[in-house]
């Protein structure tokens, strides 16, 4: 079998995806209009810019960056862009991770040979995946260090999939769930949590497995909440709704990359891993689904239940002195915010005031256009 090779980073850079709905600005419907999308993109931003599965969204990629900063400046430039383009289309960028009333059942496939071969193999369950979320990479030395990292980062996943929980619509109407998207995503039979590993090692074997069974076509199939990235050398964190704003993307990037960092420490200075149950992730990870940002979660090491605001400034304490190497104490503080401002509570509350999901629609890009951005001018993303 192949091996993989890890392409190492020596710090933990970070890049950032980020995947945003294409509505039309008269109806706030799903609009499948990539393709006009695309052809009007400027050339020095096409690889910042990437179709997904379906033709109604799409997916932004910074590049390599050191810093939240870099990553704030990096998104908001193509945001800039981008937002000309839409507007001249007469379209929105809309900030869910599922769209209140348009229905998976009438979106276009992207043209492109891999896509039709995922549906193929997946059929509706791949069709249902009209879903958009954050993906967070942070840079590490090696392959056995990020598998490493991805066990140890498996206890933070429900806390981060609170904090940016803003999917609780579904085909029309509210699911009674925070975060729908993660259910719809653990349809998949290689998403959800993912298996523990011990080595890198182990993970390349199971990649070729995956493959020379058929069970999957590409090292890409693999959907896990957080997985290594040989390509980029990176760990990516892949369990968060996309927030409902830029601050709350940045705020959880700042979290997720002081999180790695603090982790890839301890790792180097040899500290004890407490054993702890993975049913307690998926409790946890249940608990956030449903409840976001109101969820009880049960802390691994003592067992006692913490609402996310304690969790998350118990977190942020912890994590100061390493954010504040980063320079990312500014977006890493935000993140005390964000369980009394979550996407998904908003859309509710928008939903109880007006009873209109379109005008939920409406609202929230109208409210969430790029809050909070320093030296930039208001926007209607």
């Amino acid at each position: 079998m192949p091996a993989l090779s890890f392409n190492r980073n020596d710090k933990p850079s970070l890049g950032v995806e980020i995947e945003l709905q294409l509505v039309d600005s008269r109806s706030y419907a799903l609009s499948s209009s990539i393709e006009d999308v695309l052809n009007r993109i400027p050339s020095e931003l096409e690889a910042n810019v990437k179709p997904e599965l379906m033709q109604s969204y799409l997916e932004i990629n910074t590049g390599i960056c050191d810093t939240v900063g870099c990553v704030r400046e990096d998104l908001l430039q193509t945001l800039t862009a981008l937002t000309r383009v839409t507007d001249d289309l007469g379209l929105k960028l809309f900030w869910s991770a599922t769209h209140p009333f348009s229905s998976w059942r009438r979106q276009q496939i992207t043209v492109n040979d891999r896509y039709y071969q995922l549906v193929e193999l997946m059929q509706d369950v791949a069709r249902r995946l009209v879903t958009f979320g954050l993906h967070v990479h942070v840079g590490v030395e090696s392959g056995d260090k990020a598998v490493m990292v991805c066990d140890r980062m498996l206890r933070h996943l429900p806390l981060l999939l609170a904090l940016s929980s803003n999917s609780p619509f579904w085909e029309g109407r509210p699911t009674g769930l925070h975060s729908n998207r993660s259910k719809i995503m653990e349809g998949l039979p290689t998403a959800g949590l993912p298996v523990q590993m011990r080595n890198w090692s182990e993970y390349t074997w199971l990649v070729n497995h995956l493959v020379d069974t058929g069970f999957i076509n590409t090292i890409r199939e693999i959907w896990w909440d957080i997985r290594p990235h040989h390509n980029f050398g990176t760990v990516e964190i892949r369990v968060c709704d996309v927030p409902k704003n830029l601050n709350h993307v940045l705020a959880i990037t700042a979290m997720v990359q002081s999180l790695v960092t603090a982790i890839s420490h301890e790792i180097d200075e040899g500290t004890y891993q407490s054993e702890y149950h993975p049913m307690m992730v998926a409790q946890n990870k249940w608990r956030a689904t449903r409840f976001g940002a109101h969820a009880q979660l049960v802390d691994s090491d003592d067992y006692s239940q913490r609402s996310v605001q304690e969790a998350t400034d118990r977190l942020v304490d912890r994590l100061l002195p390493i954010a504040e190497q980063l320079d990312c104490v500014q977006e890493l503080e935000t993140c005390r915010q964000l369980p009394t401002e979550s996407g998904a509570q908003q859309q509710l509350a928008l939903y109880e005031e007006t009873l209109s999901r379109r005008k939920v629609v409406e609202r929230m890009i109208v409210d969430n256009a790029w809050q909070d951005s320093p030296e930039e001018e208001p926007s209607t993303v």
